[in-house]
């Protein structure tokens, strides 16, 4: 009896192997359309009931919606995937989802899935919330309180404020010296959401704004009185320039990884392959995770004028990515080029 509701249970986290597949269960979820005491001016069509039949049998298409984007090679995946059997366990009305991040790519550009694990979770066809990371006792705590909402705006709206606020802190926190202005001095425009969202994280109600150190200066009048009294260069550090920047990382060590994760966590295959191929050489490396620096991230593949990662440097020179490093491999080249002796 525990084993067969144990393969239950397994049985419940469904997996879908495409974005069409992915699209049209949202789009069943929205129509609400799967009860058999539907009227029949709503029952599916006959391309929407061959759609239903290509997806898991006895779906409740309108409960909460869990998707786990996740990838074979990564242990902390498989790990949270016993998670999810356990909850849809403890769950039955929710839907459990996993989804190969690398096999479906349009779906995880679409969603900005960078690295596995990560959690969707939609209602109404809509995403009302994110988890990053394999974090067991968070995605519990989320799925239950999903789960036990009566609707999907109030929920909606309360994670809305809560990912709003903590966009705030991200966005106070970017920079050493951060302005919040109406649009950039090349291209003045605003963001809405935060516009409206600052005032009341700052109780500051007009623009601009600047920050130091994530803490409110104040606007434009206490900037003048800070510049007319000198005290502004005293409170906002002069950073350095991203090149200048750039160039002291790419030459942090010998050996340098620019990669989605760390030498402990790769959070991508092409990161883990490369991780794989320097480990075997049995040479020093450093790594950089670029997934924690969007400025990095976004300047480097200006820097280097190379568009992907992972990107491996060696005494600050740009080498390649993980097709070049694996020809260099097969050739024999990449070691003494890893020894700075080529």
């Amino acid at each position: 009896m525990a084993a067969g509701a144990a393969e239950a249970a397994v049985a419940a986290v469904e997996e879908v192997g495409s974005a069409g597949q992915f699209e049209e269960l949202l789009r069943l979820k929205a129509k609400d359309e799967v009860s058999p005491c539907c009227p029949a001016s709503s029952r599916p069509s006959g391309l929407e009931r061959s759609a239903l039949l290509s997806l898991p049998k006895g779906w409740d298409y309108r409960s909460l919606l869990v998707v786990h984007f996740w990838a074979p090679w990564a242990p902390q995946c498989a790990q949270m995937n016993e998670v999810m059997a356990e909850l849809a366990k403890e769950l039955p009305q929710v839907s459990f989802v996993k989804l190969e991040a690398e096999g479906v790519p349009e779906v995880s550009e679409k969603y900005e899935i960078s690295s596995v694990p990560t959690f969707l979770f939609f209602k109404n066809s809509q995403k009302i919330d994110r988890l990053d990371g394999a974090h067991a006792p968070e995605l519990t705590k989320k799925v239950q309180r999903h789960a036990s909402s009566g609707s999907f705006l109030p929920s909606a709206n309360e994670h809305l404020k809560e990912d709003l606020n903590l966009r705030l802190k991200k966005l106070t926190h970017a920079a050493p010296c951060m302005l919040f202005m109406k649009g950039t001095p090349q291209e003045p425009r605003c963001d809405e959401e935060v516009r409206q969202g600052l005032k009341a994280y700052s109780s500051w109600p007009t623009y601009p704004q600047l920050y130091v150190s994530g803490e409110l200066i104040g606007g434009l009048d206490i900037i003048k009185e800070l510049e007319a009294s000198e005290e502004l260069d005293t409170i906002c550090p002069k950073a350095p320039k991203l090149e200048e920047r750039l160039k002291v990382l790419t030459n942090k060590a010998s050996v340098m990884l620019f990669m989605k994760g760390n030498k402990q966590e790769a959070k991508c295959g092409f990161s883990k392959q490369i991780l794989e191929i320097l480990n075997s050489t049995g040479v020093e490396y450093e790594t950089f995770d670029i997934l924690e620096d969007e400025e990095v991230r976004q300047g480097l593949k200006a820097y280097s004028n190379w568009p992907t990662y992972p990107q491996l440097y060696v005494k600050g020179e740009l080498v390649g990515g993980l097709d070049i490093v694996k020809e260099l491999k097969e050739n024999g080249e990449l070691l003494p080029i890893l020894r700075g002796e080529n």
